[in-house]
């Protein structure tokens, strides 16, 4: 039988939205926008870094909201009884100075993000590790003869999920579930816990 592999989306899998804390910290409204809204990657970053430098917040400004955040309720538990079955992957389109202190809390899952430009504490820029990694990974994966079961939330995780040989929303808003009904929409971690077990 085939060996399986999970790949998950971070933000809104398994912890809160990084950027809506951040907008609801600082009062800026334009920072809640996230890839459930908008799935263009680059544009959303981009006026993401005009806002940071617009209201002079710093890379130091952001990791203290993110130092507050805990992971979703049940992540913790859900991630150990998975990871006692099935090796586990997390695609995300975070980056490496953003994830830390959500890792640490998750017990170090494994995490394959991008990474963030940052002169003298100011965001400057972001690198993308490659474009559409989450989808690239998931075929650099097949390639090494793994069945990949995906789940994610939002429009930049849908490739990943198109990609893999099984792909579940995991509470996914209505806009995405609507424009993606070939995937199964799941909302519990004990739902979706099953029915990886019965696949692997």
């Amino acid at each position: 039988m085939q060996q399986s592999i999970v790949t998950l989306d971070m933000e809104g899998v398994l912890t809160p939205e990084i950027w809506i804390a951040v907008a609801e910290k600082t009062a800026i409204p334009e920072l809640r926008r996230t890839t459930r809204d908008e799935p263009d990657y680059d544009k959303l970053m981009r006026g993401r870094l005009k806002l940071l430098d617009q209201h002079g917040l710093k890379l130091s400004d952001i990791q203290g909201v993110i130092g507050t955040l805990r992971p979703l309720d049940g992540a913790l538990d859900f991630l150990r009884d998975l990871r006692a079955q099935v090796q586990l992957i997390i695609l995300s389109d975070t980056f490496e100075q953003f994830a830390q202190p959500l890792l640490r809390q998750l017990e170090w899952p494994t995490l394959l993000c991008h990474r963030l430009e940052v002169e003298q504490d100011r965001i400057v820029n972001y690198r993308l590790r490659l474009p559409n990694q989450k989808q690239q990974a998931v075929a650099a994966l097949r390639q090494l003869n793994y069945q990949v079961i995906a789940a994610g939330d939002s429009f930049n995780d849908t490739a990943m999920l198109m990609a893999a040989n099984i792909g579940f929303l995991f509470r996914a808003p209505a806009n995405v579930r609507q424009e993606f009904p070939q995937f199964k929409a799941v909302e519990t971690y004990a739902d979706l816990l099953n029915l990886i077990r019965r696949l692997i």
